[in-house]
């Protein structure tokens, strides 16, 4: 197949970010081996890469980068530390707008997203890089023709299961960061629950195949994917 090519010159990139810290364990990382090998599969030309976000390469988020945030936000140019961390940033987020598809492996951690991802989306959400602010019309996000693709998993909560087992501001606050960056198209990926369940096997047999297919069909810009928002 050849490989597909969004501008003259452009092969395509996918990046892998990972936000699993539990290596051969984990029910998301699995899942997206079997999306990436279906890609690959589909178009052998495809860049892929990697980002584990455990690995040490994402920089802190702390007094020096909210200093530098605000003070670009601000119309101004930070010095000091705030530009040493304020360089970071921009260094990650340069590495993350390098791709033009994004696979994105999530599991649950308390309702909601691991730390690390969250770090991560505070490090390359900066203004001017990921989003632009009018005083009159609010945020926009400034991510173009990126398209990601989902992998959501859980031990415990599930669809339709009693408020007892959880609740799911995972999927729901990380779509609505990326449709707030400006990548409206999504596709999801979900194995839920993987662990407190009588028939995980079954689950997770249809989870891969829904991966595969996936990876597939999502290296080709002209099937169309589930427009958040």
């Amino acid at each position: 197949m050849r490989t597909l090519l969004i501008h003259e010159e452009h092969t395509v990139k996918l990046l892998h970010i990972a936000a699993s810290p539990r290596g051969e364990r984990s029910e998301s990382l699995a899942l997206a081996s079997t999306f990436l090998t279906s890609a690959r599969l589909a178009d052998p030309g495809l860049e892929t890469a990697e980002w584990n976000l455990w690995d040490g390469s994402l920089p802190p988020f702390g007094p020096d980068a909210a200093a530098a945030k605000m003070t670009v936000f601000a119309g101004e140019e930070p010095t000091g530390p705030a530009a040493d961390a304020w360089n970071a940033a921009t260094d990650a987020f340069r590495r993350f707008d390098s791709a033009d598809l994004y696979l994105f492996s999530v599991p649950m951690w308390n309702a909601g997203i691991p730390y690390i991802l969250k770090q991560f989306i505070d490090v390359v959400s900066q203004p001017g890089l990921v989003f632009g602010f009018d005083p009159e019309q609010g945020y926009s996000g400034l991510l173009r023709d990126k398209r990601a693709a989902v992998i959501y998993t859980s031990a415990v909560y599930g669809p339709g299961r009693a408020p007892a087992f959880g609740s799911d501001f995972q999927s729901t606050y990380f779509a609505d960061w990326l449709h707030w960056a400006g990548v409206h198209h999504q596709t999801e990926i979900h194995f839920r629950p993987n662990l407190a369940t009588a028939d995980a096997a079954t689950a997770r047999s249809l989870a891969h195949e829904q991966a595969r297919e996936q990876g597939k069909l999502f290296i080709q810009p002209q099937t169309p994917l589930r427009v958040r928002g």
